[in-house]
């Protein structure tokens, strides 16, 4: 079947528009020749397919290739690789065909846009490990993975038209990877973009409120900008600056994550922008120069913070974001950023390393030098024998850190590192030979641990030791994706004997009680000594890591108060599906909990989930059971971007008799008698279960947890409110992510 008339109208149009942005990037028109033979090819290739919105396919990759060319500024090569991008995977055309009608360099970029498109309809760990196979290539053409988030972020625009389990698979992957991806490469723009979109599409309420929000306070917004803007414009045109300056608002889901991260509403967020300003630099001045006389001409006119200035022109970030912030105190006592940077600058910021290339003199620029740095250590990453794919992508997404810091070697080097680094990933940094053997620290001259936290401009000198190996717990200490593989590969090298000298040292001790190892004895050990499987248990007890003290008293307890111990982690409560069309995935809670033909679930311990909360399930593959998480649980975005396939729908049903864990933070002033007044409105008025309470005071103030069980979160909403009340008391809420 051919294209319908419209079908017709819409894509000519499409590529109409397409040429039109290419106008910049083609040179000459062999150029030309080459799109047009691209489009052409890809036109006939997907002839006849329609997207699930009921457009025809073709609009797809033109719709890339303009992403491609006006958003990211790549050239006439990227253009062609994105037209072609699902014709090898999607069609009869193959790599060599599209080499010999348009070279090895384009068929070498569609190459990996294809083996990357089947990383995301792949189970588990296949997943992962194609990923990884994706950025072997990739790391010698950075090209295919801007082409790639292009390709993504178009998927995110039309995402609409998908089923909602797969908007939760693609926006999971997106927030999970893309995004932080697109920060990484220092594509701003889109990654603002992929970030607000997966918002909409994940908590669409919360979206519309604050873009409604957004709207409503516009005006008083907007003047306050020009009275703040005002008499910076006129000391700026005093001394002859060519320049542009705007305010823009900050993205909703930025927004909408520092409400959830300090638990305010909108109102409560007064740096919901920033001012900006561009300028046209003079050739007979630096730039940096620049920036910095132009910050004291606005803070002339506003006080700085002093605790706020981020100079990003002496020492750009790792992804080559350049830019002077600054926040002040501006009319009507409100705080404002103020962003200064060139235009150069501004273009970087918007376009990332695609505009790198268009600044590139001779040499690498310090910002290339700094991508070179990074993809040295994806390379390294990719390249380093660890087994576990899964944990190669989790360790990949820690290198894409969204903050950084600058240190500096005994020598005066520089060393750019993730905010929250410690001593000990410092050392990873120069060398694993020398985090492997790291004992000490002195940071500007003064004797450290090794797992001391580093700040921006701190010097670093390590102590090292050949009495000392790395221990599992250094992987709390450490944050980088070098540092954690290294320990990571060091401690596998002794985990079979770990192992063996686990069971060695646990079938000695049980013989001492005159036990043999069996099911029912593991049962008990496992949870007692927070282990998932037999071979974590020891390997824990091989390495030192658990001790063996309290081992008849593990045996000797009733399995019923240990299952009551561990309920949130252990007791599999069973599901059965619902009848009818169209439901036969969805998941329930039973009516009848010993129904043994329904499905077993867990409620997983990370976020808690109670009756009321929007869940959605995990078919565990492990134990075969079927987690449920919190919709905005963290640890589910991870799952769902490496395991999509693996989600379910899951809905409450029946609980009258069930009862659920949660934690309730609280804050407020301490007097005499609150710990009492709190335990009687909660187990006296409200007839609610404490697990566990841990309140502390210090200079007046009492901060503490309250672990409880409820029914559903009806009832644990009457709880906060009644808790608020009680006189002292300034925050009570719910902890939404428990897992540490």
């Amino acid at each position: 079947m051919g294209y319908s008339s419209d079908d017709e109208r819409q894509i000519g149009e499409a590529f109409a528009r397409l040429m039109s942005s290419c106008a910049k990037v083609c040179k000459n028109d062999y150029d030309r020749d080459l799109i047009e033979r691209a489009f052409f090819l890809a036109k006939e290739a997907h002839e006849g397919v329609h997207r699930r919105s009921g457009e025809p396919y073709i609009l797809h990759p033109l719709a890339v290739a303009r992403i491609v060319v006006d958003e990211i500024g790549l050239g006439v090569k990227s253009v062609v690789a994105a037209l072609l991008h699902d014709v090898v995977e999607d069609t009869d055309y193959t790599v060599e065909d599209i080499e010999s009608r348009f070279g090895p360099k384009i068929a070498l970029m569609v190459d990996g846009l294809t083996k990357m498109s089947g990383v995301f309809k792949t189970d588990a760990s296949e997943q992962a490990e194609n990923f990884r196979k994706v950025l072997l290539t990739l790391s010698d053409d950075v090209r295919v993975i801007l082409v790639k988030i292009a390709d993504r972020l178009h998927n995110m625009r039309t995402l609409g038209s998908m089923p909602p389990h797969k908007q939760m698979k693609i926006t999971s992957e997106t927030i999970y990877l893309f995004a932080p991806l697109a920060y990484r490469l220092g594509l701003y723009a889109i990654k603002s973009e992929l970030e607000d979109l997966t918002l909409k599409y994940r908590f669409p309420e919360d979206y519309k409120q604050i873009e409604a929000k957004i709207r409503e306070t516009e005006a008083g917004r907007t003047r306050f900008i020009e009275k703040f803007n005002a008499p910076i414009i006129e000391k700026l045109r005093e001394n002859g600056i060519d320049f542009e300056i705007s305010g823009r608002v900050k993205s909703v889901y930025s927004i909408w994550s520092k409400m959830q991260r300090k638990h305010v509403s909108f109102d409560e967020i007064y740096d919901i922008f920033a001012i900006r300003i561009v300028f046209k630099p003079s050739p007979l001045i630096p730039e940096k120069s620049q920036c910095w006389h132009i910050y004291s001409l606005v803070t002339d006119i506003y006080k700085p913070k002093p605790d706020r200035i981020r100079d990003w022109v002496n020492i750009p970030k790792a992804n080559g974001y350049e830019a002077l912030h600054s926040t002040v105190m501006g009319p009507d006592g409100i705080w404002a950023e103020v962003q200064i940077r060139s235009e150069r600058m501004e273009e970087i910021a918007e376009r990332g390393f695609a505009a790198h290339w268009k600044y590139k003199t001779g040499a690498l620029s310090k910002e290339e030098g700094e991508f070179d740095r990074w993809m040295k250590q994806v390379r390294e990453a990719l390249n380093s024998p660890t087994e576990d794919a899964v944990e190669f992508l989790d360790n990949f997404k820690l290198s894409l850190y969204t903050s950084e810091i600058v240190v500096f070697t005994p020598k005066g080097d520089s060393r750019t590192l993730p905010q929250g680094a410690t001593a000990l990933d410092f050392a990873y940094d120069i060398h694993s030979k020398i985090g492997n053997s790291a004992m000490g620290a002195k940071i500007n001259h003064k004797i450290e641990s090794i797992f001391a936290p580093v700040g921006s401009g701190d010097q670093i000198e390590i102590i090292t030791s050949k009495n000392v190996t790395p221990k599992p717990d250094w992987l709390e200490h450490v944050i980088t994706t070098k540092a954690k593989q290294s320990i990571v590969n060091f401690l596998k090298k002794d985990k079979l004997n770990n192992i063996a000298n686990g069971i060695e040292l646990f079938e000695a001790r049980l013989k001492d009680f005159g036990v043999t190892p069996s099911a029912r004895v593991f049962r008990k050990v496992l949870p007692a000594y927070e282990c998932a499987t037999k071979d974590e248990f020891y390997s824990k007890l091989g390495a030192g890591i658990v001790k063996l003290d309290d081992l008849g008293k593990v045996l000797r307890e009733n399995s019923a108060n240990k299952i009551l111990k561990f309920w949130t982690l252990q007791i599999p409560n069973p599901f059965r599906f619902l009848g009818g069309e169209g439901k036969k995935d969805r998941h329930v809670l039973p009516d009848d909990p010993t129904d043994p033909e329904a499905p077993q679930f867990v409620i997983a311990p990370c976020c808690n989930p109670i009756p009321g909360d929007e869940v959605v399930g995990y078919k565990n593959p492990e134990t075969h059971k079927v987690d449920v998480h919190k919709k905005s649980c963290n640890e589910l975005i991870k799952l769902a971007a490496q395991h999509g396939n693996n989600l379910t729908p899951v809905a409450w049903s029946s609980h009258k008799a069930m009862s659920y864990l949660t934690v309730m933070e609280l804050r407020g002033i301490d007097r005499i008698g609150i710990l009492m007044e709190l335990s009687q409105v909660i187990t006296g008025e409200l007839n609610t279960n404490i697990r566990e309470l841990h309140i502390q005071s210090h200079d007046g103030i009492f901060e503490g947890r309250i672990s409880l069980y409820v029914k559903n979160k009806t009832d644990l909403k009457m709880i906060m409110e009644k808790v608020g009340k009680i006189k002292g008391v300034e925050k009570a809420i719910r902890v939404e992510n428990t897992k540490e």
